[in-house]
């Protein structure tokens, strides 16, 4: 049985939360937020929050209890072997190697195919307990969308996400609850890696590769959600009307932007907040560590 999975990369505060909840609301598919963390903060409860989108622990949750029942009664070794497998294999400095694994070009290492193997384990059982034919997987690592395009046990389709990285920094030196700041100089630093890896996949996987930027996607929600729903085979009208307005519904996401915990009425707009508040050196920095890529995405220097 093929699994089919999108899996969104890209750098944090972009709107992969929203867009993944949006998705949600389609029928067969579930949006599991950023699945990387599952077993730091789901399982071993080590990170910045262990709630599911649902409002519960991720551990007494319906959906997580029998996903990882499908692990053995003390998933928490698992855990642990998978965090440092994480660290170790699929950072985003790994993924050149792990997409020459994927396009055949090297032989991919035992350890690898190990967690390579769990990872394709997990998305089967989350997709036969939701019983969603695409889940929607928003961790943003590049190193494992490139992995797990390798895979011929799962169809997967990667969305590149980009936002202007000053609008990205100026939203990370505001926490969100759970959620720490960050300085303008790693932000800017992350921003670049992870995308630019991320262009790597689109160059060696062009039929499974979409880059969206947040901007387009705030202006255009209808329209972009639309081209999401081609990319992963989705058919239908787009959850969102052409003014940006939605109704969301229960998520079972993992980690992600405390947003994700939002039920209701939503409206899509653009935030160009950083333009007003985004203090000039600061803006300066984040142009400076993305001129690499600025242009690449559309966006101005000045």
């Amino acid at each position: 049985m093929t699994t089919r999975v999108l899996y969104i990369t890209g750098w944090c505060r972009s709107g992969s939360t929203l867009l993944g909840n949006l998705l949600n609301e389609l029928d067969g598919v579930v949006h599991v937020g950023e699945l990387h963390y599952l077993w730091a903060n789901g399982v071993l409860g080590a990170g910045t929050n262990s709630w599911c989108g649902c409002g519960g622990p991720i551990r007494n949750c319906a959906l997580w209890s029998s996903v990882l029942a499908q692990f053995g009664d003390h998933p928490s070794r698992l855990a642990s072997q998978m965090v440092d497998a994480q660290q170790r294999l699929l950072r985003t400095r790994h993924t050149g190697e792990r997409l020459a694994e994927a396009m055949g070009s090297s032989a991919t290492p035992p350890e690898v195919m190990v967690v390579l193997n769990r990872m394709a384990a997990l998305y089967l059982a989350i997709a036969r307990r939701s019983n969603a034919e695409l889940v929607v997987d928003s961790s943003k690592y590049p190193a494992e969308a490139a992995a797990l395009c390798g895979r011929s046990d799962l169809d997967v389709r990667v969305l590149h996400l980009v936002r202007d990285p000053r609008a990205t920094a100026h939203s990370w030196r505001r926490s969100k609850e759970y959620i720490p700041p960050m300085g303008v100089w790693r932000s800017g630093s992350y921003w670049t890696a992870f995308n630019l890896a991320s262009d790597r996949i689109g160059a060696s996987f062009p039929g499974r590769y979409l880059r969206l930027t947040y901007e387009e996607f705030a202006e255009r929600p209808r329209e972009s959600v639309a081209a999401v729903m081609r990319l992963a085979g989705l058919h239908g009208p787009p959850p969102v009307s052409a003014d940006g307005s939605a109704v969301l519904g229960v998520n079972h996401t993992v980690t992600g932007n405390p947003d994700r915990l939002r039920q209701g009425p939503v409206q899509v707009v653009p935030d160009g907040a950083w333009t007003r508040e985004l203090p000039r050196p600061y803006a300066a920095l984040a142009t400076v560590l993305a001129v690499p890529a600025l242009r690449r995405y559309g966006y101005r220097i000045r």
